[in-house]
């Protein structure tokens, strides 16, 4: 039995960046060994153990073979024969198969120590292209380590390439797709996923709606970027600088212009209208990839409401009551500091504006702050107040801090 580091821990480690969590691949045992050695098995489709001590996933060496489509079409060989270059070779990226032996020898047959050094993002051989999901993955890599200077291979984007018109990611289960979608939104550059995504065809089989925004023109005087789907990468980008490792913001601010995509022609470059016009297909994209409430919520708030914010000196202050009602603002506190963040990353997600100030995103949330101190219990007791007449009171309340706090914030 012979035990070795591999993936993304050994990956981050030559990479200098922070430990993640640690795999491990063991050579030569079979399930009954690893049980009496007092692992727990956890595997469902293949046999992988928790150690007893750390909690770490140890994973027999395996083989795979293809026998049906998608993801899930796989045969599982874990016999203790399996070499360990055997395992490695099944793993997608040339940088995620290298193994380190426990006196600290790196194992790795498929160069992934030069295309480290040379910042490429390489598949290791043809059965890259038995797992639609590898393209998404390739793609979430990118978002990751973009800034670091990698590229993707040319022969794997030509292999990409012919795996997105081949059907295959049609293949691909809702939740596999948000997952990656996910992590790729809590990347440092999010632009990249799209950009690798759209560069291999794929874009517009796993995210239609946002793939419809390239090409879309928009005003040069405010978008000197001018394409739709160009500000929508600036847009996700400045969402990870602004809240690095948040993806529910970052999915606001991905989906916030949805609806330029459905201006008519005859109006471009012009966009009336296209917030509420984005609620149906923000609504669309959530149904088909199963997107959790939280983030969907925020996505519509913020796809219905980010001109209202941005114009927020000008509203009165029962309308600034009435927008932080639909943002639900009042059971959903935080909510209103996440659309301010992804308004803000709309704001200067625009080629030249990406240091301009945004006093929007604070002042609403000093707003909200003000508005939700009103104590509807102690309106109650003090005018006896009950039912209808509560909420009416609470209401006048709510707009009068609104003004007070507005009016302290005044120069004289």
């Amino acid at each position: 039995m012979e035990t070795y580091l591999v993936g993304g821990a050994v990956r981050d480690e030559l990479l200098g960046l922070p430990p993640g969590d640690r795999d491990w691949v063991v050579v030569g045992a079979t399930p009954q060994q690893m049980l009496q050695a007092g692992f727990r098995s956890v595997g469902r489709d293949f046999p992988v153990f928790l150690h007893p001590e750390t909690g770490e996933e140890y994973a027999l060496a395996r083989t795979e073979r293809k026998s049906g489509r998608g993801h899930r079409g796989f045969v599982v060989d874990a016999d203790p024969s399996v070499t360990l270059e055997q395992d490695l070779q099944r793993r997608d990226f040339t940088i995620n198969a290298i193994a380190r032996a426990p006196d600290g020898t790196l194992v790795d047959p498929w160069g992934g120590v030069a295309d480290l050094e040379a910042r490429v993002l390489r598949h290791i051989g043809p059965a890259f292209a038995e797992d639609p999901l590898r393209v998404l993955r390739a793609a979430r890599f990118m978002a990751r380590f973009a800034p670091l200077g990698f590229t993707v291979a040319p022969e794997t984007l030509a292999l990409m390439r012919r795996m997105a018109a081949s059907g295959e990611l049609e293949t691909l289960v809702a939740e596999r797709v948000w997952q990656e979608l996910r992590k790729a939104l809590a990347s440092p550059r999010p632009s990249a996923f799209l950009a690798t995504l759209r560069a291999c065809g794929a874009l517009a089989v796993v995210l239609p709606e946002v793939d419809a925004l390239y090409g879309v023109p928009q005003r040069p005087e405010y978008h000197p970027e001018v394409d739709t789907g160009r500000h929508q990468e600036l847009v996700s980008d400045m969402a990870a600088r602004l809240a690095p490792g948040d993806d529910l913001v970052g999915f606001a601010a991905l989906t916030h212009d949805l609806g330029k995509a459905l201006t008519p022609a005859h109006v471009l470059p012009r966009h009336i209208g296209h917030e509420s016009a984005g609620l149906k297909p923000l609504a669309a994209l959530c149904e088909r990839l199963r997107v959790p409430v939280a983030h969907r919520r925020l996505a519509e708030a913020v796809c219905r409401e980010h001109l209202n914010v941005h114009r927020l000196a000008e509203l009165r202050d029962a309308t600034v009551l009435e927008l932080l009602e639909r943002c639900d603002a009042f059971r959903q506190p935080r909510r209103i500091a996440q659309v301010a963040l992804a308004c803000e990353a709309d704001k200067r997600g625009r080629l030249g504006h990406e240091e301009d100030a945004y006093p929007q995103g604070p002042e609403l949330c000093r707003l909200h702050a003000a508005a939700a101190a009103v104590n509807a219990r102690d309106l109650a007791g003090a005018g006896r107040l009950s039912g209808p007449e509560i909420g009416r009171a609470v209401q006048r309340a709510r707009i009068e801090a609104i003004a007070r706090a507005r009016t302290l914030r005044r120069p004289p």
